[in-house]
């Protein structure tokens, strides 16, 4: 069975703070260790009053400080925002000090709107130098060759896993072309998301860091005892993500028993559209979804993200897909050992 990981959003909930935040972050994080989950994941994003990991690696730094073995790292670090020797700096000192459990993944949008943008102090055109940047990135995290003036100290000679995220075509043709793992933000953006699949394993390059394709795909899930309770749990992030449309963006607001009045006919056809991908319902609603999203795309790893208003909702959804995840790796070995059973008889 694929392995299923978390992506956070570090959620500031209505009535509470960025303290609040990073406090369930870390809880939701230490849960996820022990129900199995690989790795978990913090965005940059700014200007963005429902989202709270601005400073990523500050917020990675909290998490793997708080936990023991799953990895932790960037869904993603957007490269245009930053010096990629700053970004090697930053990361050689989380992989110093948490070893062996620090991921890189790297974004070329902003994060933002263009005036926060501008406020970052980094160019509007630096998305288009991101495959360079990238290049840059990477070559300081080679170990410092004699003579070398400048190094990223720490950074040189560690080993941290990149790989490259988007939503777009673009990302898997770099991926590809660089042989890195490939993640997809199915969450928010699915247009492409089965031609991006195919365009990075069918153009993959075998690389230093990866031998063959890997590819991660993120959906989100809201996951509750009935259908009915799920739905409207969703309700929170179906009107987040319309205040972001509308250029008011929120705090992440308490569900609503209904959606209807509180949005036009188009902004619900957007939010049907951008989150088609989303699973929401109860364990058996969402475990038929997710099996049917793993068999059509075949990524080699299915990542979760759940924005809900309520800190122990939320904790029971990621339960609930990690009882999923444990009972279809259950079936998927009593198949095998049939299978096995069948071939030697």
């Amino acid at each position: 069975m694929i392995p299923f990981s978390v992506l956070d959003l570090s959620p500031i909930i209505a009535g509470g703070d960025a303290g609040l935040a990073f406090r369930n972050s870390l809880d939701l994080a230490q849960h996820a260790e022990r129900w199995g989950y690989k790795r978990y994941w913090l965005a940059e994003h700014h200007n963005m009053p429902g989202i709270a990991s601005a400073a990523t690696s500050v917020v990675i730094g909290h998490v793997a400080g708080g936990t023991r073995t799953i990895r932790v790292g960037s869904g993603g670090i957007m490269l245009p925002n930053h010096a990629p020797l700053v970004i090697a700096e930053q990361f050689g000192t989380l992989e110093s000090l948490y070893p062996g459990r620090i991921d890189l993944g790297l974004g070329r949008a902003p994060g933002t709107d263009m005036r926060t943008a501008q406020a970052l102090r980094r160019y509007l055109s630096a998305a288009d130098s991101f495959p360079q940047d990238v290049l840059e990135l990477m070559a300081w995290f080679q170990p410092a060759k004699p003579g070398q003036a400048v190094r990223a100290v720490p950074g040189a000679g560690l080993n941290v896993p990149i790989w490259i995220l988007g939503s777009s075509l673009f990302g898997a043709q770099l991926a590809a072309a660089l042989g890195l793992p490939f993640g997809f933000a199915s969450h928010f953006a699915p247009d492409d998301l089965i031609e991006a699949l195919d365009i990075y394993r069918s153009q993959f390059k075998p690389s230093e860091q990866l031998a063959r394709p890997y590819a991660l795909a993120c959906i989100g899930v809201v996951a509750a005892d009935t259908d009915a309770e799920a739905q409207r749990l969703f309700t929170s992030l179906q009107q987040q993500f319309i205040n972001l449309r509308r250029g008011t963006p929120t705090p992440l607001l308490p569900p609503v028993d209904s959606m209807e009045g509180r949005w036009s006919a188009m902004e619900k056809l957007g939010v049907q559209r951008a989150m088609r991908r989303a699973q929401i319902g109860s364990p058996e609603t969402v475990r038929c979804g997710i099996e049917a999203f793993i068999k059509e795309t075949g990524v080699d790893e299915l990542m979760i993200a759940g924005q809900i208003f309520d800190h122990q909702a939320r904790l029971h959804s990621f339960a609930i897909v990690a009882d999923i995840h444990a009972a279809m790796t259950r079936d998927e070995k009593l198949a095998g050992a049939r299978h096995s059973s069948g071939a030697l008889a």
